[in-house]
């Protein structure tokens, strides 16, 4: 058995290194793939993870040392194995061995790599699997370490996979322990490590503060340029979280310089469409915790070969990725609520406070109506599939696309109503308080819509509920005699009566200022305000 050849050769019976590497070779291919382990063998991989790791604190060669790391790779997946693993000495072998140990030597020894490397995902596996780890991690200061080692990366050659497996580190820290996070934000200038990590990772070229060459003609970011970028960016979100409220110009000054790079990030492409649609989401993702205030940067103006998306002189081409992206995500049909909430909210945000941005996407999602003759929900514009969200089973999903929808008419319900249907806007409405009419807090520019002749001469026979116009139904009371339709009437009346008295539904109605409450209240208020009025007249 392959298992039982590794233990003697990691226990010093395989004949010196060149034994070991032969022995550990089999053991390796055969357990590549292997993410779930037998339980019986438990306490052998746990004594092959104590040999190897005194192989590794002794002076090897090379492949050596590369075949043992590999092996200690695949024995981390099994969380039941990492005790002898994570003690504080065994970490410091690794982290001596991925280069986290020194902080002046520079990376020379090409030769070397492939050790940093594989060190690098063993650290990885074993943060991941185990929060003795991840505290033994805060004691080491690895996440300074990392740091350090990310900037003797930054211009030396051949090391973006040592690159990819600092920063998935990077990000594994930060998410599973937040007083690394807090380190990293507070103490070791994480924002900026990072942010530079992603643009060297990105290839950018300045050609103003705030705004990168755009090349259309560039040819797509290599595979490993791609996972170094997509990994900066997961790391990046996870030190940035709760970032809204920028307290100085100099964090001002770096989120707007992330939010270019990102702008940047959304206009260039991966190796293969998965790769792009993986690298913009995670762009996307950050930039819902980039201080909406910093988001102008999005835009800028733009001269006339620059681009043919434009709106008020000023260079749409990322607000229209962003676009495509979230029609692309509901076309998907599937986990809205993580795939598709980020970009809503991201969009929602950006129309509410810069006025180009809500205007060029009002023109894309809700142009001028002309045909109303069909349901609002029914078709296959980014209208029609945005108004379907409305009353969708998911509480947030719903609540955000209509809030989207709503900021694009500039909070008024009236120009809401006439896009989605008061059936479709109610939940909103009610949650807002604003089932009378009216429009919600924010202030928009008094700008007026245009409506289209088509709409004008249709507005009449518009079904308000339903919001399109539709064919006349036949009454089905006009053939009834007056026994008849008083015997129907009082038999809804029972119906809704006993539906109520059972606790099935519970009759509301609306107040005076537009908030929902139980029919009794809002009937008393009307008849405490009615003697008033009549005394006025």
């Amino acid at each position: 058995m392959e298992l039982e050849a590794a233990l003697r050769a990691a226990a010093g019976r395989g004949g010196g290194n060149e034994g070991v590497e032969r022995v550990l070779a089999p053991y390796i291919e055969e357990n590549k793939a292997i993410f779930k382990f037998d339980p019986a063998d438990e306490e052998k991989r746990k004594k092959l993870c104590e040999g190897i790791l005194n192989i590794l604190e002794n002076d090897t060669k090379t492949s050596c040392q590369v075949a043992c790391l590999e092996a200690l790779r695949i024995l981390s997946r099994d969380k039941k194995v990492l005790v002898p693993v994570t003690t504080k000495s065994n970490m410091k072998i690794l982290l001596k061995l991925a280069k986290l140990d020194t902080t002046e030597d520079p990376l020379e020894e090409v030769s070397e790599y492939p050790v940093i490397v594989e060190a690098l995902k063993c650290l990885c596996n074993i943060v991941f699997n185990s929060a003795v780890a991840q505290k033994l991690s805060l004691e080491l200061n690895l996440a300074a370490k990392l740091c350090n080692l990310l900037k003797k990366c930054k211009d030396q050659k051949f090391v973006d996979d040592i690159k990819c497996f600092d920063l998935r580190l990077l990000f594994l820290l930060s998410l599973l322990h937040t007083d690394i996070r807090s380190q990293l934000r507070h103490e070791l200038q994480g924002v900026q490590v990072l942010t530079q990590a992603l643009e060297n990772s990105l290839n950018v070229i300045w050609t103003d503060e705030y705004k990168a060459a755009e090349d259309h003609d560039r040819s797509p970011l290599s595979l490993q340029e791609t996972d170094c970028a997509i990994e900066a960016l997961k790391a990046l979100f996870n030190v940035t979280l709760d970032s809204w409220n920028v307290h100085s110009k100099n964090e001002s000054h770096q989120f707007r310089y992330m939010a270019a790079i990102l702008r940047h990030c959304l206009l260039i492409m991966g190796p293969t469409e998965d790769k792009t649609e993986e690298l913009h989401s995670n762009a996307v993702n950050l930039l819902s915790n980039v201080p909406v205030s910093c988001l102008d940067v999005l835009i800028s103006p733009s001269s006339e070969e620059e681009t043919n998306l434009k709106y008020n002189g000023m260079n749409m081409d990322a607000i229209q990725v962003l676009l495509d992206f979230m029609e692309k995500r509901i076309d998907k049909g599937t986990s809205y609520r993580e795939s598709l909430t980020p970009v809503l909210s991201l969009l929602t945000e950006c129309c509410r406070v810069h006025r180009d941005i809500r205007k060029f996407l009002k023109a894309q999602v809700l142009p001028p109506l002309r045909d109303v003759t069909n349901r609002p929900e029914v078709g296959t514009t980014v209208r029609n599939k945005l108004v379907r969200l409305m009353t969708h089973v998911d509480l947030g999903v719903k609540q955000l696309a209509a809030e989207f929808l709503f900021v694009l008419c500039k909070e008024r319900v009236d120009s809401l109503l006439k896009y989605t249907g008061y059936g479709n806007a109610a939940g909103l409405l009610a949650a807002r308080g604003l089932l009378a009419g009216g429009r919600g807090d924010h202030w928009y520019s008094d700008d007026e819509d245009t409506d289209t002749e088509e709409y004008k001469s249709a507005k009449p026979n518009i079904n308000l509920i339903t919001g399109h116009v539709e064919e006349p139904m036949p009454n089905p009371m006009d053939e009834m005699t007056e026994e008849q339709k008083e015997y129907e009437a009082m038999k809804l009346v029972n119906m809704l009566d006993k539906l109520s008295r059972d606790e099935f539904i519970k009759p509301m109605g609306v107040r005076p200022d537009g908030s929902m409450a139980p029919l009794a209240e809002t009937v008393s208020q009307y008849q405490i305000n009615e003697p008033e009025s009549s005394e006025s007249d």
